[in-house]
């Protein structure tokens, strides 16, 4: 099972230009509003159709510019989960996973229905209608759907987006699970980076319709090849970088020089640390410890943002350098200490760009 996207398609003020390939291991696109992570899909799934390229399914070709190859979209063999799952409300849940099925017999049918209500765990709810379920539910409903006609591919377009946050956390553990045993392939589109790291195994990142990174999800967070890149996987810490020497650069911004546990390239143009990954030092003796200090803070339910100076005192009210989060319990174990902070950047944890 594999999928070959090399498309460009251009529309006024945007250009989307991709190529990728994928097999069984679940592919996130990721990206902010705007990039072209639904366009991608679309031009997949037939929707819309490329100005150019190719997009070959399991050796079957979809499309093909050259060659005059457009297959409509009750061809390609593809499931559909829209960004608000589109379900019919005037059919109970079993018809909606039932209606793209085809020509089967009766008991094919119902096999086939009771199966995916089963895998969604919605048994019992078989003759509700979508207004009578939740949001998780109906999410549920449209991807037993989509699955339910057995595709080459699933076209997964920000499925979550639509559920608040408690809703979101549950529905990835159940996706996670549902797709457990689809053999076919999966795309994954969405603007959340968790949600990418949690589902995906590959990952493209696109800005402006242009690929910005891809290969394996963990590679690309923990070593994101552009700035863009590096923003869109989390990373809010950035400064201009010099080269100093093979395992040193300076950080123009801040002020300080880094030591980088991995050789540095001489045209490097960032540097950069996650606001989570900073330490407090232990030992001042250590390889990139600086001062810092408290300009403001900001909190969510959970963890504590932290906003600070490197080497001076401060830089006003609503100037920094960096961002720390750190837990609520290490905020209050923190903040009434005299400054400066001791903190330290682990060379193992530096991005550079």
């Amino acid at each position: 099972m594999e999928i070959l996207v090399d498309i460009q398609k251009k529309l006024p003020g945007f250009e989307l230009e991709v190529n990728f390939e994928t097999g069984m291991d679940i592919l996130g696109l990721l990206g902010a509003s705007g990039s072209g992570k639904s366009m991608t899909l679309r031009c997949i799934a037939g929707i819309d159709t490329p100005d150019r390229g190719r997009i070959v399914l399991n050796g079957r070709t979809l499309f093909d510019s050259q060659k005059g190859i457009n297959l409509p979209c009750r061809k390609r063999k593809l499931g559909y989960l829209f960004q608000n799952y589109a379900l019919f409300p005037n059919m109970t849940v079993e018809e909606n996973i039932g209606f793209g099925i085809g020509d089967k017999k009766r008991e094919e049918r119902m096999a086939i229905i009771k199966e995916k209500v089963k895998m969604i765990k919605l048994e019992g709810l078989e003759k509700r209608y979508p207004n009578q379920l939740s949001g998780g539910q109906q999410q549920r409903v449209a991807l037993a759907r989509a699955l339910a006609i057995e595709p080459e591919a699933l076209l997964l377009d920000e499925p979550f987006s639509a559920l608040d946050n408690y809703l979101r956390s549950q529905m990835v553990k159940q996706l996670t699970e549902n797709l457990a045993d689809y053999l076919g392939v999966t795309l994954f589109v969405t603007h959340n980076m968790d949600e990418v790291y949690s589902v995906c195994n590959k990952l493209v990142i696109l800005s402006m319709g242009k690929i910005e990174a891809k290969g394996g999800t963990e590679e690309v967070f923990r070593s994101p090849p552009t700035l863009v890149s590096a923003q869109l996987t989390g990373c809010k810490n950035f400064s201009l970088a010099k080269y100093i020497s093979p395992f040193e650069v300076e950080a123009l911004d801040w002020g300080i020089t880094l030591k980088a546990k991995n050789e540095i390239v001489k045209h490097i143009e960032f540097v950069g640390i996650r606001a989570h990954a900073i330490e407090l030092a232990l030992n001042e003796k250590q390889d990139n410890v600086f001062r810092c200090w408290l300009n403001f803070a900001s909190q969510t339910p959970s963890r504590i943002t932290t906003y600070l100076s490197i080497q001076v005192p401060t830089l006003g009210k609503d100037g920094y350098h960096i961002q720390w989060e750190i837990t609520k319990q290490m905020w209050f174990e923190l903040k009434d200490k005299p400054q400066p902070w001791n903190l330290r950047f682990n060379p193992d944890d530096l991005i550079i760009v």
